[in-house]
């Protein structure tokens, strides 16, 4: 009898122990929650995409690198301003412009520039 009372002593002596440890266990393996991811960044419109590529044309053409050429956007429509070195550089503006996706209109206020003397 004083086995058995002792068996018995000892199941609940050590299923206090387990029972905590299993609990913690439990929490441990337990998903962690993750911060809200941010959101992918915004895409840039469409207005942004045409004026950074009629941007980059103009810089990159040689024909019309070096003039101050003002650029807006608005609704896919492109209005050039500012001034060139010469007529051919006016029209190679407006015909790059014309180019890009997504332009719907160009209006050229573009100037031809006095040459110094």
């Amino acid at each position: 009898m004083e086995n058995r009372i002792r068996m018995i002593y000892m199941k609940c002596f050590l299923s206090v122990p387990l029972a905590a440890f299993l609990a913690n266990a439990a929490l441990v393996a337990r998903p962690v929650p993750q911060p809200p991811q941010t959101p992918a960044p915004v895409k840039h419109s469409d207005d942004d995409r045409i004026y950074d590529e009629v941007r980059r044309k103009l810089a990159n053409d040689v024909d019309v690198k070096g003039a101050g050429i003002e650029v807006a956007v608005a609704n896919g429509k492109v209005t050039l301003s500012g001034s060139v070195h010469n007529e051919h550089g006016k029209e190679k503006a407006e015909k790059l412009t014309k180019k890009i996706k997504g332009v719907t209109g160009v209006t050229n206020s573009l100037v031809v520039a006095e040459s110094e003397k």
